[in-house]
This record gives C-alpha cells, sequence and structure tokens, in this order.
C-alpha cells in the first residue's frame, strides 16, 4: 500500500512511502533537507514499521516538537492503524 502523509511543522511537506506486509518501502520527503531525508530514507528501507517507529519516535529537531523522522514515525502509526 503507498502512504501519502501531510506533515505538520516540519520543513518536508509530505512523505510518501510503501508499507508491504508492514515493511517500509521506498521512503521519499517531499521539501525538507535533502541530505537528511535521504539518509532516513535509505536507513529505513526493509525496516520493520514497528522498528522505526522505535527508533524514529520522539525525534526533534532544534526547538521544534517534532522532526521529519518523528513525523515518518507518526505515519506509520497512522498507516498501521488502517
Amino acid at each position: 500500500m503507498t502512504v501519502r502523509y501531510q506533515t505538520r511543522g516540519t520543513c518536508a511537506r509530505q512523505i510518501t512511502f510503501d508499507l508491504e506486509d508492514g515493511i517500509v518501502r521506498n521512503v521519499r520527503f517531499d521539501g525538507g533537507c535533502s541530505g537528511n531525508a535521504k539518509g532516513v530514507s535509505a536507513l529505513v528501507e526493509g525496516m520493520t514499521a514497528d522498528e522505526a517507529i522505535r527508533r524514529l519516535e520522539g525525534i526533534r529537531c532544534g526547538f521544534k516538537s517534532t522532526s521529519c523522522p518523528d513525523q515518518l514515525a507518526q505515519a506509520l502509526k497512522q498507516a498501521q492503524q488502517g
């Protein structure tokens, strides 16, 4: 299933990814810091959604209450719920 998630509170505007049998694939950030987005995308490729959530949830960017990795964790949680 392909998921499109509108981010909140980050420079990236949207995250798109595939969730196949609980495995994260093809993560793409629209906007944000290109290098960091590519790095996060590469690191979670092939990871279970649960593991990605465990590792990324709660990461903050500067003084913001969230970050692109945290928003990916929120998107994955939402995708798992249906």
